[in-house]
This record gives structure tokens, sequence and C-alpha cells, in this order.
């Protein structure tokens, strides 16, 4: 019993020859799909060649010498290239995704592509919110909020009078769609973006418009300009009293001995 299950097993295996690498494809949904057949395919009087959909629907099929048999559900839709036996399907829509396999059948079944074909919706825009903002004269604190659809994240960042910095570097997460939504820092923008293998949105707020700070460093140098008047203004009062004292006492003692 247990040598007929193996032999059984064994048969099942020759007869599915062929490639086993299973390649996975993303496609907006809309657009067309081409899937390639990744080996030369030569078709023998009474061979046959079909494109499989989740190994039960054979959406087209070859023989030798004939031309192509379309699945009437695909009319329209689908075609076959008679030179590398490529699939062209048109106007992709979410119900198209799942397991494609190329085969060649004869005296057995041979493998000659295979894929997982994920159909994906465009993500939806997104908007990037500032939730609040504290300034002070040497930092300012802002929240900051990306949008989309059905998700949402948030950042904090603080900046000088120098550079800005985001609490906890970028921040990233899946959303319940399945897509990417990232919120980072470059070159003093809080840029947003949400992606998924076959789309992406951006949005940006560049930050110092947002951040007033009044900078303590020109008050101070400000500041320091009066003292240095102030002071240059009194040294040359000192320098002229000094000049004129010098000279009230030398005409003093010259009267005073031209007098004796």
């Amino acid at each position: 019993m247990a040598f007929s299950v193996l032999l059984g097993a064994f048969c099942a295996l020759q007869l599915w020859e062929g490639s086993s690498a299973v390649t996975t494809v993303f496609v907006q949904k809309g657009n067309d799909l081409r899937l390639d057949v990744q080996e030369h395919v030569k078709l023998e009087e009474g061979d046959s060649f079909k494109w499989r959909f989740n190994n039960s629907i054979n959406v087209v099929r070859l023989f030798y010498n004939n031309n192509p048999i379309i699945n009437p559900t695909y009319k329209g839709r689908a075609d076959v290239s008679p030179q590398n036996h490529s699939l062209i399907l048109k106007n992709v829509q979410q119900s198209d995704s799942g397991d494609y396999t190329a085969v060649i059948s004869g005296d057995k079944e041979q493998r000659v592509a295979e894929y997982k074909v994920i159909i994906q919706d465009p993500v939806s825009p997104v908007d990037v919110t500032v939730k609040s903002v504290s300034t002070s004269t040497e930092s300012c604190n802002l929240t900051v909020s990306c949008t989309t659809q059905d998700s949402h994240i948030h950042s904090t960042l603080r900046c000088d009078n120098q550079s800005c910095k985001q609490e906890g570097g970028e921040r990233s997460e899946t959303t319940t769609s399945g897509s990417s939504l990232r919120i980072y820092l470059l070159n003093d923008s809080i840029i947003c973006n949400h992606s998924n293998q076959v789309s992406w949105t951006t949005d940006l707020r560049e930050i110092r418009p947002l951040c007033p700070i009044k900078s303590v460093t020109n008050g101070s140098t400000a500041t320091n300009v009066w003292i240095w008047i102030v002071v240059f203004c009194l040294l040359a009062l000192c320098v002229v009293a000094l000049v004129f004292g010098l000279y009230t006492a030398v005409r003093k003692n010259y009267q005073t001995s031209r007098n004796s």
C-alpha cells in the first residue's frame, strides 16, 4: 500500500516537470499585464500550450499550427503572442489577482512559467498637517501629522537657529490597505510619503516659515554694538578733555613766563 502511494506521488511529479520558480508581479488596477514564458516553447503535433489561472481556468489555449482559443470570460481582454507565447491581459482588476501557469501538454505536462499576480489600487493622496507649534527665543517645537484616506501618523520636531531634528528619527507604518506611510525630515522640510508596489504620493511643508525663532544672538550683538559706541564716545571725550587741559596748562605757563 505504502509503495503504491509513493509510486503515485513519483509519477505525479514526473508529469509536472519544468520550472518551479514562482515570480511575483505587482500591477496597478486598470493597467495591462504581460507575462512572459521563461524558456523556448516548441509545440509538436498533438501538443497544446495553455495559460492557466489558479490551476483551474484555461485563459488561453494554443494547439499545434492552430490559432489561439480564448476563454469566453476573457474575450477582448486576453491574448497570447504567437512568437514567444507571452500572455497579455488588458485592464486588470482585483479579480485577476492569483496564480498564472504556462503549461505545455503532450505526453506529459511541463510548466514553463509560473507567476503570482497581485493587483493593487493606486494609493490615496497624503496630506501634511501641522497640529501644534510652540516657540521660544531659543527653539521651536512642532507636532505634524501625515494623513491618508485610511490612516495617519504623527511626529515631533525640534528646531533651533541652526537646524531641525525629528524626535525618534524617521517614522513609518503599514496602513490597513497594506500600503506604507512614512514621515521624515529632509533639508528643513517635513515630507510625507504614501506608497505601495505600484504607486506613490508625496506632500511636504517647509519648517522655517512655521518657526519664527527670535535670535538671541542678534539681540546680544546689537546690545554689544551700542556698548562699544558709548565706550568710544567716552574715550573721545576723555581725549578731548585731556588735550584741552594740556593746551590750557601750556598757554598759562607761556603767559606767566612773558609777564615775568
